[in-house]
């Protein structure tokens, strides 16, 4: 992977690289989310109003007003269902911007610390920021789709995710140094699995401490819940996967446009 030109030019260059590839993904994960996501959206949602509806059926008072305000996502909502829609692609759109620019900021610095190509440093970056930044705290705190979870908890469960996003982070930092220690370390396995079992320790000892969240009803269907992780995986991983991709494509398209010159 370390054939090819490393990853040139001013940082001003690369931040616009980065932009255009984070619009790119940020469009085609909006997409991925409307197409996939919002079907299990929208059953959720049905559920959450049929429950809204039955409990407030049952108050035996102020029935009518009860149940209009249980009907938080139909067409008495402050933002419509159409609106959210729109919203959707819009927020993956803006996400895909502020990704970018992040990214291409991160790949600015790291070029001068690797021997990768641009275009090798563009995908193996993309990876390392899904695997961190998504995988690891997905697999501690999955996506829940509406009707699941506590509102009260909400802040609590908003720091917990922020703490296992730091949490990869810090794993893949402790991963790159465990790297660069065994880099002349002969055995090619174990330059291989010393920084993967390094990563593996940092985000299993970051589990351990970090508290477990299971706010899941006993009456809320599991095949839902399922597809709906399942979405928000995919959705994710387009977009990290798009970033990348494009990142890389670009780059190695403007590597082309550069002139050889012959000493």
């Amino acid at each position: 992977m370390s054939a090819g030109v490393p990853l040139t030019g001013p940082y001003t260059r690369i931040l616009l690289r980065g932009l255009l590839a984070g619009l790119i993904a940020g469009l085609l994960a909006g997409a991925v989310a409307f197409v996939v996501g919002e079907p299990h959206i929208e059953a959720a949602i049905a559920l959450e109003e049929a429950a809204a509806t039955h409990a407030a059926t049952e108050a035996h008072s102020h029935t009518h007003e009860a149940a209009s305000a249980g009907h938080t996502h139909g067409e008495d909502a402050l933002v419509s269902r159409t609106g959210q829609k729109v919203g959707l692609i819009l927020a993956t759109t803006l996400a895909g911007l502020a990704l970018g620019a992040l990214f291409a900021s991160v790949l600015h610095f790291a070029r001068r610390h690797t021997t990768l190509s641009g275009p090798a440093l563009g995908l193996l970056g993309a990876g390392a920021g899904w695997l961190a930044i998504e995988a690891v705290p997905f697999l501690k705190y999955p996506a829940n789709p509406p009707a699941v979870g506590d509102p009260d908890t909400i802040d609590q469960r908003t720091l917990l995710w922020v703490a296992a996003v730091v949490l990869g982070l810090v794993a893949l930092a402790v991963a790159v140094a465990a790297a660069k220690a065994l880099a002349r370390q002969e055995l090619r396995t174990v330059r291989l699995a010393g920084p993967v079992l390094a990563f593996l320790v940092v985000v299993g000892l970051g589990y351990a401490v970090l508290p477990t969240i299971d706010e899941v009803g006993t009456g809320f269907p599991a095949t839902l819940l399922w597809d709906f992780r399942v979405a928000s995986v995919i959705v994710q991983t387009t977009l990290w996967f798009a970033l990348g991709v494009a990142f890389a494509f670009l780059t190695e398209r403007a590597d082309r446009r550069v002139p050889v010159r012959v000493a």
